[in-house]
């Protein structure tokens, strides 16, 4: 199945000059997106995954179902001030600004292996964040996923210490 025939393109957003990759066409799609997650799980499996943890909200879609599929449970990294208890923060670059996000501090143990999930690697930042929260709480990450790679944006240089895996790849 052609994936990427499932990718919504939508120029100019969110500003002038960025083609936009809108995921919603694919995971309304039930059997594209039960495709895109049996292959990310599929290229995961391997790894003993203690965790899957997918940052707000994309990260979420794509995230929770494949820990569900991996039989693991899903760690939310969500923006600051979402989550209930206490909290880690990181703070990143973003191609268009900043922000923060947030994990729980009882979320991960010394130790477990985590994937760290989100919909698309552009220049790394969102996953660096997840990265360094994941890593600051003690656990080790297994592998990096996305469902969509911009390679041209070379995300994946920002990430070498990682193995990384994508299943849509695209040269914009």
């Amino acid at each position: 199945m052609d994936l990427s025939s499932l990718i919504r393109i939508i120029p100019d957003f969110p500003k002038v000059g960025i083609s936009f990759k809108d995921i919603t066409t694919l995971v309304k799609d039930g059997p594209g997106f039960r495709e895109a997650i049996d292959r990310l799980a599929g290229a995961c499996r391997d790894r003993q995954i203690d965790l899957v943890v997918g940052p707000e909200a994309r990260g979420f879609i794509v995230g929770a179902p494949l820990a569900y599929r991996l039989g693991v449970g899903f760690v939310p990294v969500r923006k600051a001030g979402k989550l209930p208890a206490e909290t880690l923060k990181s703070e990143y670059q973003l191609e268009y600004g900043h922000d923060s996000l947030e994990i729980h501090q009882d979320a991960i143990k010394a130790g477990n292996r985590v994937l760290v999930v989100d919909d698309l690697l552009a220049t790394g930042g969102t996953i660096k964040a997840s990265i360094d929260l994941v890593e600051r709480l003690g656990g080790v990450v297994a592998a990096v996923a996305f469902l969509i790679e911009l390679t041209d944006l070379k995300g994946r240089d920002n990430l070498r210490k990682y193995d990384v895996v994508s299943v849509i790849k695209y040269n914009i």
